[in-house]
């Protein structure tokens, strides 16, 4: 079911914990499975990503996606930064099945999140960030559930 990248992602994360005064920081979540990332970003005065951190509260495949976001990220410039998806996420693990795909969401959205904290506090713009959500399900039409 999951590729052995994943595995090794989940079963050792890379770059987990935490940044005291991070340069930025972004906080996600999935409201329809439980799952919250946050990535700490510590970027230098020539806007290169020196260090990166996660938290997830989730399962598997979003840990191995916070993980494996993480390294993506890792000493590119915020532009290189803003150009990890979540196709790049899946790609780079191997694949994940398609109930997982929302966890590569989060890992996206997450560094966005982060990204645009970073921009806010620097009084800064960068191309093509926008605003991020909370929840990656933000302004999707509610679907009625049937019992």
């Amino acid at each position: 079911m999951y590729t052995e990248k994943v595995m090794d992602h989940f079963q050792h994360p890379r770059n987990m914990g935490e940044i005291e005064n991070a340069s930025g920081v972004g906080t996600v979540g999935n409201a329809k499975c439980g799952d919250i990332m946050r990535i700490y970003l510590d970027i230098d005065e020539n806007q290169i990503i020196r260090d990166v951190k996660f938290k997830t509260f989730g399962c598997g495949a979003a840990v191995a996606t916070s993980s494996m976001a993480t390294e993506l990220v890792k000493g590119k410039n915020i532009q290189e930064a803003m150009e990890v998806t979540n196709k790049a996420v899946m790609e780079a693990l191997d694949g994940l099945p398609p109930v997982k795909v929302h966890c590569s969401l989060l890992a996206e959205e997450a560094i966005h999140a982060a990204l645009w904290d970073y921009a806010q506090k620097n009084g800064i713009v960068i191309d093509g960030l926008e605003k991020p959500k909370s929840d990656i399900h933000e302004g999707e039409e509610e679907e009625e559930e049937e019992y």
